[in-house]
């Protein structure tokens, strides 16, 4: 049954009904609050009344919060995802409780990082929080409907085919010749994933345990799409790899993320490259790889691509090739 007390100079109205929390909410009007009540009830009379309280008293903040300390960490790509929460952790929107977590507010997020943001940022952007408000839900107990979901997502904008010319990379590898102060690992580095088409964190967390040298081959134990991959080794890769040193933290190039990208971009410049980024180096090594196994299953095996729609990201044969094979 519903009571009505005054207080102050509001009406508060509970809800009481045997197998559901007590509900209790404060209105303008006696007339607000009787209406308030009467829709309770109504819904647990058919049975399909749902606590909104956690939703109410919990703001989106604490839920990010709450997902980056006990889920995010338990990911392959918690940096990442680290990084991309504590920045949204810095907007306006995570101060909304998530019973007021509306699609405009979400609308409103996704503008505000348009304007400082590439597309395919603020798409990873609301990815990630959909996923958060859809674990609240299933686990936390917090009832709302995903507003992500209910959003226009900016265009994803065309996939990047920069393929570096051979006069380029004669370039770019001249630039990282390790004189000075220059890092001697950047030109291994480089040429390596140029050789295996391998993605950036798939060379940074190489270990020496997994270069089989004599086999011709590196061992994945765990990719980016969580499944294990051998990749075969060219000649030139195998010597740039026989002439590594070892490290002492067995990874065979020991260096972090932001250091190689800051020694990349340094080069990229000085050789004037352009726009450059040194995953481009996986595009030039899946095309050059192309030519030389024309059987997509045999491509996909080494790329570590599960999908032909992603592999043709990376595919980049130049029309004139694709002339000379028609005759």
């Amino acid at each position: 049954m519903a009571t009505f007390r005054k207080h102050g100079r509001s009406w508060q109205a509970r809800v009481r009904r045997c197998g559901y929390p007590d509900q209790t909410k404060s209105f303008p009007t006696k007339i607000e609050a009787e209406r308030w009540a009467r829709t309770i009830e109504g819904e647990m009379d058919r049975a399909e009344f749902v606590s909104r309280k956690e939703a109410v008293q919990t703001t989106f903040g604490e839920v990010i919060q709450r997902y980056m300390e006990t889920i995010t960490p338990k990911k392959r790509g918690h940096v990442e995802e680290t990084i991309r929460l504590r920045a949204t952790l810095r907007h306006h929107v995570v101060k909304l409780s998530m019973a007021n977590l509306t699609p405009q507010a979400i609308a409103d997020y996704r503008d505000d990082r348009l304007r400082t943001c590439k597309a395919n940022t603020v798409i990873r952007d609301l990815a990630v929080l959909s996923s958060i408000i859809n674990h609240a839900k299933r686990e936390w107990g917090i009832v709302i409907q995903n507003p992500v979901e209910m959003i226009r997502k900016p265009s994803m904008p065309p996939g990047r085919d920069r393929v570096l010319s051979e006069s380029e990379e004669i370039r770019l590898l001249d630039e990282l010749e390790p004189t000075g102060r220059r890092n001697p690992i950047m030109q291994p580095l480089v040429i390596v994933a140029i050789e295996t088409a391998m993605r950036r964190g798939e060379l940074l967390s190489l270990r020496w345990e997994h270069v089989h040298l004599d086999r011709r081959i590196i061992f994945l134990p765990m990719t980016k799409n969580g499944q294990s991959r051998y990749v075969p080794l060219s000649s030139r890769a195998i010597e740039t790899i026989q002439q590594l040193p070892k490290s002492l933290d067995e990874r065979v190039f020991p260096i972090n993320i932001s250091a190689m990208e800051a020694a990349f971009l340094r080069a990229v410049r000085r050789a004037n490259l352009g726009d450059l980024h040194f995953h481009d180096l996986r595009h030039t090594g899946a095309s050059r790889m192309a030519k030389k196994l024309p059987n997509v299953i045999e491509l996909a095996s080494v790329t570590g691509h599960t999908s032909l729609q992603m592999l043709r990201r990376y595919y980049h044969p130049k029309a004139e090739e694709l002339a000379l094979k028609l005759g």
